[in-house]
């Protein structure tokens, strides 16, 4: 597992919209996350989630010209470390961090590792709650999560 994570803002508000915040830190211990993530949440954050500022601004700039503020900052941040997992839902966001060498997961690789690590007993009554929400996820995805655990 890796030492650091660093989430983006879709995960938070997902995992706390079907009331499964809790899940993050039972999996990770603490996560990391940037000033501007923290603002885009618009609550206060457990205290398990610790809000970084990214050191390299001009970095994180310029990667705002290719995904947006809270992206751009979870990535640079991620610069900063060795040994990271980063948690973002945006497809473009993944493909720029995919390009950039960095581990990634979304939502349903959290749910789906959650049920790998036996917090969870099933995937599927998580993934009907995230499909109440804004959540947007293709239907064969959906499937795969499903058939990999075996619902």
């Amino acid at each position: 597992m890796p030492k650091i994570v660093i989430s983006d803002t879709s995960t938070l508000i997902l995992f706390h919209k079907i009331d499964e915040l809790s899940l993050l830190q039972k999996m990770y211990g603490e996560l990391i996350t940037t000033p501007e993530i923290a603002e885009e949440f618009g609550e206060d954050l457990p205290d398990w989630v610790k809000i970084q500022p990214v050191s390299d601004k001009k970095y994180q700039d310029f990667l705002e010209t290719q995904v947006d503020y809270g992206e751009a900052s979870a990535i640079a941040l991620a610069t900063e470390y060795d040994d990271v997992l980063l948690l973002l839902d945006d497809l473009k966001a993944r493909k720029l961090a995919t390009r950039l060498k960095f581990k990634i997961t979304g939502t349903l690789g959290v749910i789906h590792r959650a049920k790998q690590m036996s917090l969870i007993d099933k995937v599927k009554p998580l993934i009907d709650k995230l499909l109440l929400t804004d959540f947007r996820v293709a239907g064969n995805i959906v499937d795969e999560i499903l058939k990999l655990n075996k619902e």
